[in-house]
């Protein structure tokens, strides 16, 4: 059984359609999209504003339900908040009133870990993420990349095997978000867990991903799902100039340009 799990695909999505509203009035977001990620993979997923990513997402980590489809996670379907998940969204969403350390432990004070484990696993993640130091501080003392960093070891504390990153790196200076590309990487590269990531920025999915999956303009489908040809390690500072990049690019451009035809 054990081999048979591992096997499986980490996340899948079966067909999976989706309409807000009713009748004459509802917005078709999705229609028949199915993927497969890969167990220790890191995905992004692109595509033209509204269509439907982030409610991707939000089927894929349990959070509502589709019109149509399935969504599985390791074979099962998803039907509620998946445990094994965590999201990091495109707002922090930390707690003003709580200093770091509290709104990194907070996931885990919920799961009722016991005090001393807790510490020693906020005091870990808060090294990884080098917030050393501040774990005393609110969030309105923090940088916008330290905030980033804080939200994203909210996450990390507690070993999530899937993160659903919904551009998590918007609305920051682009050294700091080449530096936020940077230090994901090295976090990833820790553990492998599957990372399937949202984001508008084409060079960025290249810097980041195993695979870029694009999708099409509303209601929107899978356009293609491109393999970034790029070894590991990488430099995001350096990735325009590696092999293969203009090719990636190119192709990944082009497959934008198809799902902006209407389907």
């Amino acid at each position: 059984m054990t081999d048979i799990v591992a096997q499986m695909p980490a996340v899948e999505v079966r067909g999976l359609s989706h309409t807000f509203g009713r009748g004459a009035s509802g917005t078709e977001v999705m229609r028949n999209v199915s993927l497969s990620v890969r167990k220790g993979s890191f995905v992004s997923i692109v595509g033209p504003s509204g269509c439907g990513k982030s409610t991707l997402l939000n089927f894929v980590l349990g959070l509502d339900l589709p019109t149509a489809g399935t969504v599985l996670h390791e074979g099962k379907p998803v039907t509620a908040t998946q445990g094994k998940m965590g999201l990091v969204p495109q707002d922090d969403r930390l707690m003003p009133w709580s200093t770091a350390f509290d709104n990194v432990a907070l996931p885990l004070k919920i799961r009722n870990w016991e005090p001393a484990r807790i510490r020693s696993a906020v005091r870990d993640v808060l090294h990884k993420v080098r917030l050393d130091g501040f774990e005393s501080h609110y969030p309105h003392q923090l940088s916008g990349g330290m905030r980033k960093r804080l939200a994203i070891a909210r996450t990390l504390v507690y070993e999530s095997e899937v993160l659903l990153m919904d551009e998590p790196f918007g609305n920051i200076d682009a050294q700091t978000r080449m530096d936020l590309q940077r230090e994901l990487l090295d976090l990833w590269e820790l553990s492998r867990p599957t990372v399937i990531f949202i984001t508008h920025d084409l060079t960025e999915a290249i810097a980041l991903s195993d695979e870029i999956v694009v999708m099409s303009r509303r209601p929107s489908y899978c356009v293609a799902r491109i393999e970034v040809p790029i070894e590991r390690p990488r430099d995001p500072s350096r990735i325009q100039l590696a092999d293969g990049f203009k090719e990636c690019y190119a192709e990944v451009w082009s497959a934008m340009q198809r799902g902006m035809v209407t389907a």
